[in-house]
């Protein structure tokens, strides 16, 4: 049985214990699907990664991206720790300060920002869509689990995988919000909602991400759903910060306190990026 390189990195993570975990298998090569799917199901982590040779010269590296459940196209923090995995191990190394990464989305550009000594890499997402569908009552409802609602009106959105974006009246009300998932888990798109509002002074905006129908009833720290947002707003006219930068907060709820750093550039393209901590390095037998 060969023996696989293995890390457990902390993503949008100022240090260790913060942020969202990510498992990584550096050496998947020789893994079949249902291999990946079942080491992801037993790290138990919301991603885990498999590092495999690229199919075309214009990737620096190919991804898979594993739930506990099931394989996803495109996921944030999963490709911004692979970008700072990748440069670390050696696997690829940044030309002009950037790297192309392949993964079931397509090729996706990456920006390995510097900050000091440390990596902070940024992804390009996806290109977002509005899905064509009509919101539940409950959602358009003026509350939503006792909180009030903000202005935008919830949609289902997608940039790979499918959110549902509900934006609420202040920070107070996503900070103390008391989901029931149960309804979340029901709703179409798998079963995934998403809350934000204006932020409350440290960050420019806060978010919280519940995603019960895929078994993950709320995640730390979400680069898509936050790509997603950050869309949503450019859309209307409305992105917090300036210069189409700004900060946002995700996972005090859980003690993760993640910062997520959002950038939506000239060509209205969404950027997500933050650092990244190295907490385990080891190897696997799988």
């Amino acid at each position: 049985m060969p023996t696989r390189r293995f890390l457990q990195l902390d993503v949008f993570a100022h240090a260790p214990g913060a942020g969202n975990p990510l498992a990584v298998m550096l050496d998947a090569e020789g893994l079949d699907e249902a291999r990946m799917q079942a080491f992801a199901a037993w790290t138990n982590l919301s991603e885990t990664i498999f590092f495999l040779p690229p199919t075309t010269a214009q990737a620096d590296y190919r991804v898979r991206i594993f739930t506990p459940v099931m394989e996803l196209p495109f996921a944030g923090h999963p490709s911004v720790g692979a970008a700072w995995a990748a440069v670390d191990a050696g696997l690829a190394r940044p030309r002009a300060g950037r790297l192309v990464q392949e993964c079931a989305a397509g090729l996706l550009p990456v920006r390995a920002d510097q900050a000091g000594d440390a990596l902070h890499p940024a992804v390009r997402s996806p290109r977002a869509q509005r899905r064509d569908l009509a919101a539940p009552d409950w959602l358009l409802a003026d509350t939503v689990f006792g909180a009030r609602r903000g202005a935008l009106p919830p949609a289902l959105w997608n940039n790979g995988p499918d959110w549902w974006l509900l934006e609420l009246a202040d920070a107070a009300a996503v900070r103390g919000l008391r989901p029931d998932l149960g309804a979340i888990a029901a709703l179409p798109g798998k079963g995934k909602l998403a809350v934000f509002a204006p932020g409350d002074g440290e960050a420019d905006l806060v978010v919280r991400a519940f995603a019960p129908g895929v078994g993950i009833p709320e995640d730390p720290a979400t680069g898509s759903v936050n790509a997603l947002v950050a869309a949503a707003l450019h859309r209307a006219g409305r992105l917090p910060g300036r210069g189409g930068r700004y900060l946002a907060s995700q996972g005090r709820e859980l003690g993760r306190d993640a910062r997520l750093r959002l950038e939506v550039d000239g060509d209205g393209e969404v950027w997500v990026g933050g650092p990244v901590q190295a907490v385990i390095r080891g190897t696997v037998d799988w």
